[in-house]
């Protein structure tokens, strides 16, 4: 991709990155002015090879989770700028499609919810701070698909989506919990920091309430347009 983005002068994006052996061939295709991004993972970010269970295939995505060291690379690799943004790959999978063999269940890991509370846990125990994830997670996409004239910074004239964060406060995810139409996750039993307190779309208060719970907002979401460079 990089060979051919750099003879025929193309913008490329690498999504879904889970290897830590292309960042080298990034970062020097960068230097020769190629025209690259790249994107990861919470997963990739937080989660480890070591640790999946034998058969647990609520681990099973594609690219593969890797080793504690292709994670402390991925981590690298942000901070220096090799990585541009952390995205949620948010999997629909059904609970009957993670059949417990790895050959045939679905691959994806639903991080949707908990994308946010998982990078910042991994990100504070690495010593960095809540604005480097703002960047990774809100302004830097933002910018990539060109919506950063609403999206991803707290300006005039922005799209007022806001959340009212407790960096401290922890939880353990409980699948029962989750919004999520179909809560199956990695992420179970896993105790993170983050608790999102208030959500705010566009200045609209939409918090949910408890899973299952009565009287929660109506969809609100609206068709986004990118202005083009």
């Amino acid at each position: 991709v990089l060979d051919l983005a750099r003879a025929r002068d193309c913008r490329v994006h690498l999504l879904h990155l889970s290897a830590a052996a292309p960042l080298p061939l990034i970062a020097a295709a960068r230097r020769d002015g190629v025209r690259v991004t790249a994107e990861t993972c919470p997963h990739f970010l937080v989660l480890t090879a070591e640790e999946v269970p034998d058969g647990a295939t609520e681990f099973k995505c594609c690219p593969p989770i890797r080793d504690a060291d292709n994670r402390d690379a991925l981590w690298q690799a942000l901070a220096e700028g090799t990585i541009d943004c952390v995205v949620s790959d948010h999997s629909p999978c059904t609970a009957d499609l993670k059949t417990p063999d790895f050959g045939t269940a679905w691959g994806g890991i639903a991080s949707l919810q908990l994308g946010l509370p998982a990078v910042w846990s991994e990100a504070r125990r690495r010593g960095h701070d809540l604005a480097d994830v703002v960047r990774w997670m809100s302004a830097a996409p933002a910018a990539l698909v060109g919506l950063d004239h609403r999206k991803g910074s707290i300006a005039p004239g922005r799209d007022a989506d806001l959340i009212a964060l407790d960096p401290d406060a922890t939880f353990t995810v409980d699948p029962a919990a989750l919004h999520h139409r179909n809560p199956v996750t990695a992420w179970a039993g896993r105790t993170l920091h983050g608790v999102v307190r208030r959500t705010w779309l566009r200045g609209t208060d939409i918090t949910p309430g408890p899973v299952g719970s009565t009287g929660e907002p109506p969809p609100t979401g609206r068709l986004l347009e990118r202005i083009r460079p």
